[in-house]
């Protein structure tokens, strides 16, 4: 039986004619559809003029949540980013007919896919959009793209590789000079880097986490917009990704040393290392040292070994006599060595706590052993199961102490802020009468 005609789908899922200014979209990429729609609406409210069911939404809850954006706002965009890799007419009706103005395939998908594709979009009314995501020469196949009849190619720098450091903007302005498609750009867009997108030739600026992990939505929209209007950005000490060692540092003295374990798998925590004292909080490079129960002649002669900013890490059997003191902690505050964690025991702990001096330990005692000179600084050491090669970094507070590996510092770092922008929203959301449990829908995700 033939099914109803072109005509009526158009009249059904009319095409809105393309913006003349450019765009700013949020990509709603959570898991609970009750929580984007929060979201959602101080997003609107804010000025965004592009809502997004992001590819984690519509994984998680299908596509009832593009059908619960356009019912709630008839007024505005409304993007499902499929992210389609085969199956082209089938998913791209579908979202149609969900309500999607835009829907998205990948571009290294073949030549047949965006085909169905764009027939699907012709049918029905909408755009599609192709994502450029990992395809090697993006301005070679953004011109197939366009010679195929997409109507959007999307710049974007995936999250997992923002976590390095990556940024989408130098392939955009390529992409741009190739194609005069609308082109829309994603990737860790920040108030501070939205014009740069603009200046770079997008007409859609994607934006994730600077607005849906905000306490205040609308707030971060409506600057972020500002921004795009102006030209002028704005410096913002969260959502940015720490480059270099001063950006890392900066990321740090933000994070806590839970935030970075669940960076990790929940994984580097050094079990049973605990503060002297309440309130101090370090981080560094390590200067690691392995020595006997009560020899604290290595300990001390590394001292001499660290540079500002370093942790003297010591694996020391994790018991008593003491390896670390007054007079030990008293020569790091000359040299600006940021702290010592101590895998055994440490005393003179009143004097520590007297002068300010970051310190963790196993244990405390009295009692010092011997500078005999048994062991040896700079080879790797392991504590509580965690090994830490020279150069390693240590976050510490009074959560404890996590090993971040340094060949993956900048990504873990990175990570930790993504967290804490997390739970910076989470807390918000709870803090408006509801509980951890309900916000993030506990019950649903338990193990069947």
């Amino acid at each position: 039986m033939r099914g109803p005609g072109a005509g009526d789908r158009i009249a059904r899922f009319p095409l809105r004619s393309p913006p003349t200014t450019v765009e700013l979209q949020v990509a709603l990429d959570f898991l609970e559809l009750s929580r984007a729609m929060r979201a959602a609406k101080e997003a609107a409210a804010g000025g965004a003029e592009v809502l997004e069911a992001g590819t984690p939404l519509i994984k998680s809850e299908g596509l009832e949540a593009v059908r619960a954006l356009r019912r709630e706002f008839p007024d505005r965009r409304i993007v499902a980013d499929m992210k389609t890799m085969d199956a082209g007419r089938a998913e791209m009706e579908a979202a149609a007919k969900a309500g999607a103005h835009v829907v998205t395939v990948l571009a290294a998908a073949s030549d047949a896919t965006i085909r169905e594709c764009v027939e699907a979009a012709r049918n029905y009314g909408f755009e599609v959009e192709a994502d450029l995501i990992n395809v090697p020469d993006p301005s070679a196949r953004a011109r197939e793209l366009e010679a195929l009849g997409v109507g959007i190619v999307g710049v974007h720098a995936p999250i997992d590789e923002q976590m390095r450091g990556a940024d989408p903007f130098e392939t955009l302005r390529k992409v741009r000079e190739a194609v005069s498609l609308r082109l829309a750009v994603a990737g860790g867009i920040t108030a501070e880097s939205a014009p740069a997108a603009v200046s770079a030739g997008a007409d859609v600026v994607v934006v994730g986490g600077a607005i849906t992990k905000s306490a205040d939505a609308a707030a971060a929209a409506r600057e972020i917009r500002e921004a795009m209007r102006t030209g002028v950005g704005r410096r913002t000490a969260l959502y940015r990704r720490a480059v270099s060692d001063e950006e890392v540092r900066a990321a740090l003295a933000l994070l806590s040393t839970p935030n970075l374990s669940d960076a990790m798998h929940r994984a580097g925590d050094l079990d049973g290392i605990r503060a002297l004292q309440a309130g101090k909080k370090a981080f560094g490079p390590a200067v690691t040292v392995r020595t006997c129960a009560g020899d604290w002649a290595k300990p001390v002669e590394a001292i001499d070994h660290a540079r500002e900013g370093d942790v003297i890490v010591i694996e020391s059997g994790g018991r008593a006599p003491a390896v670390w003191g007054e007079l030990a902690s008293e020569s790091c505050l000359q040299k600006k060595i940021a702290a010592v964690v101590v895998d055994g025991a440490v005393r003179d702990v009143d004097a520590i706590r007297a002068i300010g001096f970051p310190a963790w330990a196993r244990e405390t005692n009295p009692t010092a052993g011997e500078p005999k000179g048994l062991g040896e600084i700079g080879a790797p050491i392991t504590i509580s199961g965690v090994r830490i090669i020279p150069g390693d970094w240590i976050a510490a507070d009074d959560s404890g102490v996590v090993r971040i590996p340094k060949d993956r510092l900048g990504e873990f770092v990175n990570r930790g802020m993504d967290v804490l922008e997390k739970e910076n929203r989470l807390r918000e959301e709870i803090r408006r009468g509801s509980t951890l449990s309900k916000v993030g829908e506990i019950l649903r995700w338990e193990k069947p």
